[in-house]
């Protein structure tokens, strides 16, 4: 059993009977009262973000999760397919498990997927990626980059909305976790 002293970002608890992992703590000790430990916690499972206190001391439940480099395979009916860099052997992992992020998985990403024992807790998508847009209409001499946005199709399928001012076969980055366009990436 670990205590809230040992308390670090990036550390996975149990809580309860949910996994969650430490993003922030702080430790407050104010004056003639109690000292308490202020954390933001965050589910492996949801990516659901919430404020707990603890009492200072207080015993926690800490979890060891092993962190594996795979790379993205393909598409298949039950899910997506992945393979282990270091032994290649292959893992399906389901939609609801890689989040709103799969739909800018493209064949070859690498991703971490976290383990607890043999169980998937969670994957870790990289945090931008590079797509190709494939479809958006055409850009018109004396768009500029503040007037506005248009859909665009990039190679996996996804639509983002992009600047006026990109055509297709031009290459974007796109922020994983909100799906937003970040910049178009210079040739």
């Amino acid at each position: 059993m670990s205590s809230t002293s040992d308390f670090r970002p990036g550390l996975v608890i149990k809580y309860n009977n949910e996994l969650w992992t430490v993003i922030e703590f702080q430790h407050v000790n104010p004056g003639n009262w109690r000292a308490f430990v202020r954390t933001k916690l965050k589910n492996l499972k949801s990516g659901k973000v919430i404020e707990n206190r603890f009492r200072a001391g207080e015993s926690i439940d800490t979890i060891r999760i092993e962190r594996k480099e795979f790379q993205f395979l393909y598409r298949d009916g039950t899910g997506y397919v992945f393979m282990d860099k270091l032994n290649y052997e292959q893992l399906s992992v389901s939609g609801e498990q890689l989040g709103e992020g799969a739909k800018f998985l493209k064949d070859g990403e690498s991703v971490d997927i976290l383990f607890n024992g043999n169980d998937i807790t969670g994957v870790e998508l990289p945090i931008t990626v590079e797509l190709k847009v494939t479809e958006t209409v055409p850009g018109v001499r004396g768009d500029s980059a503040n007037a506005g946005t248009k859909p665009a199709t990039v190679e996996t399928g996804a639509t983002v909305n992009v600047p006026l001012f990109l055509n297709e076969g031009d290459v974007v980055k796109i922020d994983t976790r909100t799906g937003a366009y970040i910049e178009r990436v210079k040739a």
